[in-house]
């Protein structure tokens, strides 16, 4: 069940049927037992692989989170109430939990996308607000140092992908535990999750270019593969945000657009199950291009267009 990684570090991957469609939860051993990295999205396929793994004697002694989108935050609730677990996040992430638990946020996220010209999304029945409901049983912050096993790591805040996100690096052996900040074959999606408008992208910039300021043997994701050159990693990824950057202010830049009408363009059908994904990814470059001077909105009848300054 569990891979491992380094020296006390173990991988579980946990496959579900939605979104990623698997998640990278991480096992640091110490003398009390595992801290674990991540849970996995509430779904009985993690459930029934959490239980073969505690079944099998791996004792856990701690969660903590990287960020508290769904499929990382999705089970801390159950290890705490259930399994006598404590959990830890940011109080960055706790501000984020809150707002899970206090607002209708798919009702927020539709309004952001009528908003942009998007279509209205269909209705979803399933309330998962619930995984939010509980208090976090201690918090951490950037700069901070957090025990993980028995390592010291350094809590290093990169938002972007999630204002709350957060990575751990040890210095010692030069290993960063990243969760969903980069991933070795794909770009994470920079989106709004809470269907607040923001500027991620800028904030993601600024967390890359502090990712070369660590010397890392390994970085460990939250989806897919170990990462060996996170130098290289880092430079691909802002290169191909640079590229998508280009293409946006390219098809903004002989007529005003919506962000639906320039997400068609780049991607093509919008029937497709990715949709929301890259309608976000498409809002989240227009705000950026417009927080640099490049473009420009315009709102009429609720609706916002851009356009190429």
């Amino acid at each position: 069940m569990l891979e491992k990684m380094r020296d006390n570090i173990y991988k579980l991957t946990i496959h579900f049927a939605s979104g990623m469609q698997e998640v990278n939860c991480y096992f640091i051993k110490g003398k009390q037992g595992y801290t674990v990295i991540d849970t996995g999205i509430y779904s009985k396929e993690a459930f029934a692989l959490w239980r073969r793994v505690l079944d099998a004697g791996i004792k856990v002694e701690k969660v903590v989170l990287t960020h508290t989108h769904q499929d990382h935050i999705g089970l801390a609730k159950w290890f705490q109430e259930n399994v006598g677990v404590p959990v830890y996040t940011s109080n960055l992430g706790y501000k984020e939990m809150q707002k899970n638990r206090e607002f209708n946020v798919r009702s927020k996220i539709k309004s952001l996308v009528m908003k942009h010209g998007g279509y209205e999304l269909p209705a979803n029945n399933k309330d998962d607000a619930f995984i939010y409901h509980f208090e976090p049983d201690g918090f951490f912050e950037n700069d901070q140092k957090i025990q993980l096993g028995d390592d010291l790591y350094e809590v290093i805040w990169t938002p972007g992908h999630a204002p709350d996100h957060f990575c751990f690096y040890n210095h010692s052996n030069k290993v960063m535990i990243i969760g969903d900040h980069l991933l070795k074959k794909i770009s994470p999606v920079i989106g709004l999750w809470t269907g607040e408008e923001a500027n991620p992208i800028s904030d993601y910039y600024h967390s890359l270019d502090l990712m070369m300021k660590y010397p890392t043997d390994i970085a460990l994701p939250g989806h897919g593969d170990s990462i060996d050159d996170l130098d290289k990693r880092v430079a691909e990824t802002r290169s191909r945000h640079d590229a998508r950057l280009k293409q946006v202010l390219e098809y903004a830049k002989n007529e005003r657009k919506t962000a639906h009408q320039v997400c068609e363009e780049i991607y093509g059908n919008s029937e497709s199950a990715l949709y929301v994904s890259q309608l976000m990814a498409t809002i989240t470059r227009l705000l950026y291009l417009e927080s640099v001077g490049k473009i420009s909105r315009e709102e009429a009848e609720g609706v916002v267009m851009f356009r190429a300054n």
